[in-house]
């Protein structure tokens, strides 16, 4: 795996590498797309200190760095026009193998623990409105010059707006997950972690009239969206095919499948539901996430406030 990368440094550390990696993978349960992300930043991490020190790094070099080194790193990368956003990803990939590596006693760097973080401004979530949200999974069959294609891509919607879903457990379901008639789907999450999500009548029935029109045998795995060549459904094809939807009707850039399950949490909150209820559904581990969700009430009452209010522009 390191080598496919083409990391910089000296077999102690690409060794080193390689078990942290199957660490994510097996114990931590990283999803790959995490570990794809940090194996990137690792390696332009390794690149600038092999051409800042002028040699490979090993195990001992990543032990001895300085603070300045560090930070040279950071300003180098702002400089190549990487956000802050983009910079505090890369701080976390390298900090995680550097605590890897301290907690397995394979090297110590105190500099690490020290170095900053940008400030990132927190983004609110954008969910759909309702109007929007029904006319999207209304709308969303009638795409795909394949109709079984349409009411798949019917089916995956209704279940991340029905369910709250993130567009990888859905595709990462199987169909024993969601038996017919069922009152709850079981959820893998974040860090391997499972809940129970209700279902309602209609996902179900998205979900049965895409099974009962699709002509791709059931593959071995189980999966239950498939893509045309009976492979599980990859999350960059329900992307392009929501771009394409929203283009068709006409909603903004912001009308992604993540943006449906944003819009289930707010639409639950904006109805009376509780917060720690929504927590649950949603798989967070930390209130403080599910929290965005009453910003998000509290920005669009301001803005119905100012609008209506006879004393709002003074």
């Amino acid at each position: 795996m390191t080598a496919s990368l083409g990391f910089a440094a000296q077999a102690d550390l690409l060794d080193a590498i390689d078990k942290w990696q199957r660490w994510l993978a097996t114990e931590k349960g990283a999803a790959a797309a995490t570990i794809r992300a940090y194996n990137i930043d690792l390696a332009g991490f390794l690149s600038f200190m092999a051409q800042y020190r002028e040699r490979k790094p090993g195990l001992n070099d990543l032990g001895s760095l300085s603070l300045a080194e560090l930070r040279a790193w950071l300003s180098d990368r702002a400089m190549d026009g990487a956000g802050a956003a983009t910079r505090a990803r890369s701080i976390a990939g390298v900090r995680n193998l550097f605590r890897w590596l301290d907690r397995n006693g394979i090297v110590h760097n105190p500099h690490v623990g020290a170095l900053k973080a940008p400030k990132l401004k927190a983004s609110l979530p954008r969910p759909l409105t309702a109007p929007d949200a029904a006319t999207l999974l209304d709308e969303a069959a009638g795409l795909p010059d394949a109709p079984w294609v349409g009411l798949r891509d019917r089916a995956l919607f209704t279940l991340l707006y029905g369910c709250g879903l993130r567009i990888s457990e859905a595709l990462n379901l199987n169909r024993d997950d969601l038996p017919p008639g069922s009152g709850s789907v079981r959820v893998l999450g974040k860090g391997s972690k499972q809940r129970q999500v209700p279902v309602l009548p209609a996902v179900h029935q998205a979900v049965a009239h895409y099974l009962a029109a699709c002509p791709v045998p059931a593959p071995d795995d189980g999966a239950l969206f498939l893509g045309s060549r009976g492979e599980r459904l990859n999350a960059s094809v329900a992307r392009r095919q929501m771009q394409a939807l929203r283009g068709q009707l006409g909603l903004p850039d912001s009308a992604t499948p993540h943006a449906l399950r944003h819009s289930f949490a707010t639409h639950l909150l904006g109805s009376g539901a509780d917060l720690r209820a929504i927590q649950d559904l949603l798989g967070h581990a930390s209130l403080s996430t599910t929290q965005r969700y009453t910003d998000v009430d509290t920005e669009k009452l301001l803005a119905v406030y100012d609008q209506a209010h006879p004393r709002a522009r003074g």
